[in-house]
């Protein structure tokens, strides 16, 4: 892609999170903690469902950018912060913003919401971002 400025938006991405696509994901990266998906455990933690593995929100950022850069596109570095949980059946808005371009390298800052309801806007991932190399 070329023309792409720095202020320019990243498309955003939105996604919701079924406990069947939980369930999914815990198989296909081993990660079978009962948090993401047994409500027995979750009860005495007072925890009101299974909780979004946050692995997958450095995946979501990734296909963020990919998906609007194209497949030539590559991700160099990734950076990002958890600031409050998600659980099962809420849904996620992923932002950003170019922040500098230099040559083929991009910079982009980015952050996960939730967004449940019309939007609650509480920040699920911030401050999250990555370099890009076209």
């Amino acid at each position: 892609m070329t023309g792409v400025a720095v202020g320019d938006a990243v498309p955003e991405l939105v996604r919701r999170f079924e406990l069947a696509d939980m369930v999914a994901y815990a198989g296909a990266t081993w990660d079978w903690h009962r948090m993401h998906y047994d409500p027995a455990f979750l009860e005495p933690r007072k925890l009101p469902a299974p909780v979004v593995d946050g692995q997958v929100f450095g995946a979501l950022l990734a296909e963020q950018v990919q998906d609007w850069l194209g497949p030539s596109a590559r991700l160099t570095k990734m950076r990002f912060r958890f600031k409050n949980l998600v659980f099962a059946d809420e849904t996620v808005r992923c932002t950003g913003v170019v922040t500098a371009v230099d040559g083929g390298l991009l910079t982009i800052e980015q952050k996960v919401e939730v967004v449940n309801n019309g939007g609650d806007g509480r920040v699920a991932v911030a401050p999250a971002g990555c370099e890009v190399r076209l």
